[in-house]
């Protein structure tokens, strides 16, 4: 069995899925953390590992970047290989000045001005909630671990945020009411198509710049700085 973007067999992939973007960051966490893992999909290079952590099953995915990638990739996990859960572990900008670099941050409302839900459903959806479940899960592992969770609206944007031209006029257009906490790029096709599909599926990320401070991470200090949450998500799923 298999689907033009992963030749992975049905029972290859586990329920649970743990999803950064980068294949490279797939790969140290299933070499740093899971137990007799095996490389199941590379086509494309988006690589997915499948092995053990503390007992469960569990595999590791890239997303790539961007809405439109992370959307065939977790829609074909969710319809074709039956996993049930997806946690999205990334990078973000902080587009508030109270967050530092290296902030953990759990989006419980996710914000687009796309229309991927226009394109994928003909539905006028900007806004979706994260899974409670998951969210709670997370939120009952970070107490028991001391670990600082910020829980908060996020945005998800099809540019990335330096790039944009006009960053105030962008963010003027967001709803008042949302007071969002972060910017990153694949959430909301994630946790759209999970509810589409009935799933499960949220979103950790770890503030890497803050535009408020002039503050960057270094590759080196992102992968540094991405391992609390990284170990946050494998706990909590």
């Amino acid at each position: 069995m298999g689907t033009p973007h992963n030749d992975a067999n049905l029972g290859d992939i586990a329920k649970n899925v743990i999803m950064p973007g980068d294949p490279n960051r797939a790969k140290l966490i299933a070499e740093k953390y899971l137990e007799n893992y095996k490389l199941v999909n590379d086509v494309r290079g988006i690589f997915a590992y499948t092995g053990k952590y503390k007992g469960k099953e569990i595999t590791v995915m890239a997303s790539g970047m961007g809405m439109p990638s992370m959307g065939i990739y977790c829609y074909e996990l969710f319809k074709f290989y039956d996993v049930e859960q997806i946690i999205r572990i990334g990078s973000c900008g902080a587009v508030v000045p109270e967050l530092n670099l290296f902030d953990i941050i759990l989006s419980e409302q996710v914000y687009t001005e796309s229309n991927f839900a226009l394109t994928y459903a003909s539905e006028n959806c900007h806004l979706v909630h994260s899974s409670e479940e998951l969210n709670h899960k997370i939120m009952e592992t970070a107490q028991t671990k001391n670990l600082n969770l910020i829980v908060g609206n996020t945005v998800c944007s099809e540019v990335f945020d330096e790039y944009i031209a006009d960053t105030d006029a962008y963010y003027k257009r967001i709803p008042k009411d949302l007071h969002p906490l972060a910017s990153e790029m694949e959430a909301f096709a994630l946790i759209y198509t999970a509810k589409k599909l009935n799933k499960k599926a949220t979103c950790l990320m770890t503030v890497v710049d803050s535009t408020f401070k002039q503050q960057h991470a270094s590759s080196e200090e992102r992968e540094n700085g991405l391992t609390r949450m990284i170990e946050l998500a494998l706990d909590s799923i």
